[in-house]
């Protein structure tokens, strides 16, 4: 058994080892407080964890509120042909928040400016389950990042890099997990399928 003074004040990154140890079947009930839902206003997100944070810090509410967290997950887009990491909101419009409620923690999320309300049935804020709860946060860092592209089957492109630069065709096939397009050239008179990557080609406006 640990001593006290190890377990009584942990860091943040000790509680969210403590999460990735307990999704491996270790005990959970170390884990303090309950995970809760505040909505906000679509495009706040970020802003509101910022101002939860603040608001925690000048309020003294570190030891009751524990974790703020945006889900998000890693989305490449294509823009100009060149590949942007994004990070994409699972949520849009909510913020999870790890804490003990209590009047006091209520009041101070409840009226953070862009939040409009925590998740509720008759007007009492409801704790995530653990089990969406570890559905979400592996869901933030389990998938490889996704290409976000603007191609579609039939849509005419043009190719920008390669031997085949210039040269028009249709798409024939898209596949997402290689990143790669399938795009139909007349060539000498025939229609030859040519593998391009998505930064190789240009959707034709």
């Amino acid at each position: 058994m640990t001593d006290t003074a190890s377990t009584t004040r942990k860091s943040i990154k000790e509680r969210l080892a403590e999460r990735r140890a307990s999704e491996a079947g270790q005990d959970q009930e170390q884990l303090d407080g309950a995970w809760y839902v505040l909505h906000t206003y679509s495009g706040y997100e970020n802003k509101v964890k910022k101002s939860i944070e603040s608001r925690v810090e000048s309020l003294d509410l570190g030891e009751r509120v524990y974790e703020i967290v945006v889900p998000t997950q890693e989305e490449i887009e294509i823009r100009s042909g060149q590949r942007h990491t994004v990070q994409r909101k699972v949520f849009p419009g909510y913020v999870l928040v790890r804490m003990e409620l209590d009047d006091e923690t209520w009041y101070a999320l409840r009226n953070t400016p862009g939040v409009t309300g925590f998740v509720s049935i008759n007007n009492k804020p409801v704790p995530l389950g653990e089990r969406e709860v570890q559905a979400i946060m592996t869901g933030m860092t389990a998938e490889a990042p996704k290409v976000k592209i603007a191609f579609q089957l039939g849509d005419t492109v043009r190719i920008v890099d390669g031997p085949f630069a210039d040269f028009r065709g249709e798409i024939d096939e898209i596949n997402q997990e290689k990143g790669k397009i399938r795009v139909l050239v007349s060539f000498f008179g025939r229609e030859t399928p040519v593998e391009l990557d998505f930064l190789q080609a240009e959707r034709e406006s």
